[in-house]
């Protein structure tokens, strides 16, 4: 059966969400969220071997994606339960977005998030005039308690992902990316607990079955890919892509998923790293881990995309400013562009002075520089040197190494964070 065929049979009750109903949330989206724009990305060609178009979800308002699935969950309430008002569960986008359109629509929003939750977090959402309730030390004490308010208060339940609404309205984000770039071989997008693959899937399938629906986990947290080949892997650990970092699934968008998806791509921590810096770097674009999470996928399997026209959404731009300062650095590193050196040389005056010279010389810049009198190891007249310098690429490493040997220094080369080579 084809992907068009499934959708049509959801129609008749198959799936809990259908392709209609993805069609029928986009009215609803129109106007009041911003139609993002699909662009194409020369460079993350070049880089990864694709014809790559890039959907920037990060233009949101509130960053994210997560506007779309809130706004038509908001808008379909009835005059009472509008009353009423909402309660969700986030320590993240989904908190914002619920936020920023439940005060434009008038709508009572009250956000329970865990008491872990960073501070800028909390103050964002209640920026966006939520109250914000801290309760719990983890997302899932936080979720018993929203639903506990929701039954005491009689306030509506706004789920971050397993909500047949806010699949639908995820999914507008998909049509758009159908019209606005040519045919696209596949998509890869993000899965943390399934509504937006959810609904891009059913959008695809319904507008153009042709492309495949690739979603893309991390491997600290495979929650859907266990649920679709059956072989439970563990979820936990700490990942740059907090924003889809999920234990569990929804029931509804596993469904959907099952049904539509036919493979879902783990990517490691280093391939995150790698995507975000590609983003800031050849697209002048900030992505959070999560939203890097499509194209850390073709990162890390280019010959399985290599020579197709793949779409990706950066589907969120919330990242710690601190972090994407340790991310850069690292990528630098990683690239041999900034790179330490250990010299154990004679402690005596103008030695460092000699070394800094022909450091210059060779256009090398000096970042730090450790002094290390105190191990056994190191003569007595003699002192441990440690150099970070910015180079060129790992040619000019090269070079800078053997003009210090050359001078009768014994170079040791240092990895990342100061590790032996």
């Amino acid at each position: 059966m084809t992907a068009s065929a499934v959708a049509k049979g959801s129609l008749n009750g198959d799936l809990p969400v259908t392709f209609a109903d993805v069609e029928a949330a986009r009215a609803l989206v129109s106007g009041a969220v911003l139609r993002t724009p699909t662009l194409h990305a020369p460079r993350l060609s070049t880089l990864t071997g694709a014809d790559v178009y890039v959907k920037y979800e990060n233009f949101q308002v509130t960053a994210s994606f997560k506007e779309r699935g809130a706004l038509v969950k908001l808008a379909r309430l009835t005059p009472e339960e509008a009353r009423q008002g909402v309660v969700a569960m986030s320590a993240g986008n989904h908190a914002q977005a619920v936020a920023y359109h439940g005060t434009r629509l008038k709508i009572s929003t009250l956000i329970v998030m865990p008491e872990t939750t960073p501070q800028v977090k909390v103050a964002a959402t209640e920026a966006f005039g939520a109250e914000v309730v801290l309760f719990g030390e983890t997302v899932a004490d936080a979720f018993e308690e929203a639903e506990r308010i929701a039954r005491a208060q009689g306030r509506v339940f706004v789920h971050p992902y397993d909500d047949a609404d806010v699949i639908a309205g995820q999914g507008s984000l998909g049509l758009e990316m159908i019209e606005d770039a040519p045919p696209l071989d596949a998509v890869l997008v993000p899965i943390g607990g399934g509504g937006l693959i959810a609904g891009m899937a059913l959008a695809f399938a319904g507008r153009s079955p042709a492309t495949e629906v690739v979603g893309v986990e991390t491997q600290l947290y495979p929650a859907m890919w266990s649920a679709m080949t059956g072989e439970a892997r563990p979820c936990g650990g700490p990942t740059l892509a907090e924003g889809i970092a999920v234990r569990n699934v929804g029931v509804i968008t596993s469904q959907v998923v099952r049904r539509l998806v036919p493979h879902v791509v783990l990517v490691d921590e280093t391939a995150l790293e790698r995507a975000v810096n590609a983003f800031l770097m050849h697209q002048k674009t900030l992505a959070e881990g999560a939203g890097a999470a499509g194209l850390a996928a073709l990162l890390a399997e280019p010959e399985r995309f290599r020579g197709k026209t793949v779409g990706l959404v950066v589907s969120g731009g919330n990242i710690d400013p601190r972090m994407i300062a340790g991310i850069l650095l690292r990528e630098l590193e990683r690239e041999e562009r900034i790179v330490s050196f250990r010299l154990t040389i004679l402690d005596r005056p103008g030695m460092l002075g000699r070394i800094a010279t022909l450091l210059g010389k060779l256009g090398a810049n000096i970042l730090e520089v450790h002094h290390r009198r105190t191990f056994l190891d190191v003569p007595a007249k003699g002192t441990r040197l440690d150099l970070t310098v910015e180079t060129r690429d790992q040619a000019h490493v090269e070079l800078i190494q053997k003009a210090l040997e050359s001078e009768g220094l014994p170079v040791q080369r240092l990895g990342a964070g100061g590790a032996d080579w």
